[in-house]
C-alpha cells in the first residue's frame, strides 16, 4: 500500500486532518486500532471553540453541528452560595462555545471521510511505525487476518496518549513536562434537562463541581473526587446528595435530577513532550499533549495541531518547501503552553487541594471574587475560554 500522508489514529485530530488534507488534493489513509463503533460512541470533550467550530464549518463538515450544537454565549462562576455570569461573547467582540459532543464530531468526520472515497482501516492489530527519521516512513499493521505494510512520504501520529507513535520516538530526542493533580474528576451523564442554560463552575469547600451538558435532555455533572476513589462508593443518590450541596445558592436555583446512564470517574493531568516531531513523524492532539478538563481546551487543541499540520503538508506538496513542517512544533507548542497556563490556572482557582491551609482557601475565594468584579479580569477568561487567535 502507498500513500502521501499515513495516519495513525481516527479520532478527532486524525480524521480532520485526513479531511483537510482531501481537501487540498492530498492523499491520506489512517489506520485505527479501535472499531468504528467504540470510536462514535465513546464519551469524551463536549465544548468547542469558536474557532473549532469555525474550520468544521467552513471545511464542510459542520451541517449537523449547527443544528444541533448548543451555543453558548457566557458561563457562570459560582461560590460562596452566589452565581456570577462571565458574559464571553460581549467581552471577546462576538465569539461564543458551542456545546456538541467529541463523538459527534467523529461521526461526522467518519461519515465525511467514506463519502469522499477516504480509506480508514478499523481494528487494526500490532500496529507499528518504522523508517520515519529516513525518507521512507510506513506504518505496519494487520487486518483481516493479513500483515499490510504502508509506505507513505510522512506519518502524523494522532493515536491519543496510550498510542504507539511517540513511544515509537527515541526517548533522548524528546522531553516530557508532566503534572499529576491530586484529585480526580466523578462525572455522570442522566437523562435530564440540564438545569441552567450554561456551564456552571462551583467552587465549594467540599470540592469543585461541574454542570454542563449534552442535549437539551442529556445533562454531564462533575464533582471532584479522590484520585484513587472508588466508584463502587458512589450510588446514584449519594452522587445527586453531593451535587445539591455543591451547586447550592441563596437564591431560588434547583438542580434537576433524573436517571444516571453512565458514570466513571477520570484523573486530571497536564502533560506536554518537546517537540512534537521527529523526522517525518508528526505528533497532535493527545499524542502530544494532555490538558486538565476544566479549561476545555482537549480537543479543541489537537483541532489547532491538524489545522497547522494540513497547511504544512499542503504548502510542501505544492511548492516543495518545507519551512511550515520545520515550524510545527514550535508554531502549536505556543498554543499549546497557552493553553496548559489558562487550564492551570481555572483547576488551581475553582479545586480543593489536600495541601490547602485557611490562608489558600481565602485565597481563592479572593481571586474568584476579584475576577468576577473585574471586566479586564473577566476578559482575560473569555478570551482564553472561547479560544485564542490561531496564530
Amino acid at each position: 500500500m502507498r500513500t502521501q500522508v499515513g495516519i495513525v489514529g481516527a479520532g478527532p485530530a486524525g480524521l480532520l486532518l485526513s479531511h483537510l488534507l482531501h481537501l487540498q488534493g492530498i492523499e491520506s489513509v489512517i489506520i485505527e486500532a479501535r472499531s468504528r463503533k467504540h470510536i462514535e460512541e465513546r464519551i469524551r470533550a463536549g465544548v468547542l471553540e469558536q474557532g473549532t467550530v469555525d474550520i468544521l464549518t467552513e471545511s464542510g463538515v459542520g451541517e449537523r453541528l449547527k443544528r444541533e450544537g448548543l451555543i453558548h454565549h457566557g458561563i457562570e462562576l459560582r461560590f460562596n452560595r452566589r452565581g456570577h455570569r462571565i458574559n464571553m461573547y460581549e467581552l471577546t467582540g462576538g465569539k461564543a462555545i458551542t456545546i456538541y459532543a467529541q463523538h459527534e464530531v467523529v461521526k461526522d468526520l467518519v461519515s465525511a471521510r467514506l463519502a469522499a472515497g477516504g480509506r480508514i482501516v478499523f481494528e487494526a492489530g500490532n500496529v507499528s511505525v518504522q523508517g520515519f527519521g529516513g525518507s521512507t516512513p510506513t506504518i505496519r499493521f494487520q487486518s483481516d487476518g493479513n500483515h499490510h505494510e504502508l509506505t507513505c512520504d510522512f506519518i502524523a501520529g494522532c493515536d491519543g496518549f496510550h498510542g504507539v507513535c511517540r513511544p515509537s520516538i527515541p526517548a533522548s530526542a524528546l522531553t516530557a513536562f508532566d503534572r499529576t493533580y491530586p484529585f480526580a474528576w466523578l462525572g455522570i451523564l442522566a437523562q435530564a434537562p440540564p438545569s441552567s442554560d450554561e456551564l456552571i463552575y462551583a467552587y465549594h469547600e467540599r470540592g469543585f463541581a461541574l454542570l454542563s451538558m449534552r442535549s437539551p435532555k442529556i445533562s454531564r455533572l462533575y464533582i471532584q473526587v479522590a484520585p484513587d476513589e472508588n466508584i463502587n462508593n458512589w450510588p446514584d443518590d449519594r452522587i445527586w446528595q453531593e451535587l445539591h450541596t455543591r451547586f447550592a445558592t441563596d437564591g431560588g436555583w434547583k438542580l434537576t435530577e433524573g436517571p444516571v446512564i453512565q458514570k466513571g470517574i477520570t484523573g486530571m493531568r497536564s502533560f506536554v513532550v518537546e517537540p512534537m516531531q521527529y523526522g517525518r513523524l508528526y505528533l497532535a492532539g493527545d499524542a502530544a499533549h494532555i490538558v486538565p478538563a476544566t479549561g476545555a481546551k482537549g480537543l479543541n487543541l489537537a483541532v489547532a495541531d491538524v489545522r497547522m499540520l494540513a497547511q504544512a503538508f499542503a504548502d510542501f506538496y505544492s511548492s516543495g518547501r518545507t519551512r511550515l513542517l520545520e515550524q510545527y512544533s514550535q508554531t502549536c507548542l505556543r498554543r499549546v503552553w497557552k493553553a496548559q497556563r489558562f487550564s492551570w490556572w481555572m483547576t488551581s482557582m475553582l479545586h480543593r487541594f489536600d495541601t490547602d491551609s485557611p490562608f489558600d482557601q481565602r485565597r481563592q475565594i479572593a481571586e474568584l471574587d476579584y475576577l468576577t468584579g473585574s471586566r479586564a479580569a473577566m476578559t482575560s477568561l473569555a478570551e482564553n475560554y472561547v479560544g485564542l487567535p490561531w496564530d
